[in-house]
């Protein structure tokens, strides 16, 4: 956080991003300022049990300054989600918590775009972004597989990677 120009918080244990980010979106509320709050979550987040009081309180506040970005690819640390624990339905959970939800193609960057200007937007509520990824995408070593979360590639599965995303993006 301290080399990346915009990036106020990082976080180590799961679940302590959107509670921060809502604090930072209400503190911005209470103090008057004109700034907006995105935070990035993931499966494993999404499971916490802060990640929902969190969701809940701002739903609550109204948090209309409040972005939170969700990569939906099914998957965490110890495997697949639909073996460990489920998150769906999750555009209705998060609309039950008084969210606006839009769901895109997390890998299509003009998607991506349009859902952020989407959000900067609306204000009438929070807003979540639901980015479906497939993990590892463009690897052929790494797609879909839980084994590569959080594990760094040797130098020689880097070189190959790389050789894979750059055929694809030629492709």
């Amino acid at each position: 956080m301290t080399k990346t120009p915009g990036v106020d918080m990082t976080t180590g244990p799961l679940g302590n991003g959107l509670g921060a980010g809502v604090g930072m979106a209400l503190g911005a509320r209470i103090t008057g300022r004109k700034f907006r709050v995105f935070v990035l979550i993931g499966d494993g987040d999404a499971q916490e049990g802060c990640t929902w009081e969190a969701s809940m309180l701002a739903g609550f506040q109204k948090l209309s300054n409040l972005v939170c970005i969700y990569d939906y690819n099914h998957s965490q640390v110890d495997g697949p989600t639909y073996e460990i624990l489920s998150l769906d339905p999750v555009v209705e959970k998060w609309q039950a918590f008084n969210w606006a939800v839009r769901v895109i193609d997390g890998h299509d960057m003009p998607d991506i775009l349009d859902a952020l200007a989407w959000a900067v937007e609306h204000r009438d509520s929070p807003s979540l972004i639901v980015a479906k990824t497939i993990k590892g995408k463009g690897v052929s070593f790494m797609e879909d597989q839980a084994a590569w979360h959080g594990k760094a590639p040797n130098v020689e599965q880097a070189e190959q990677a790389l050789k894979e995303l750059m055929q694809e993006e030629q492709a």
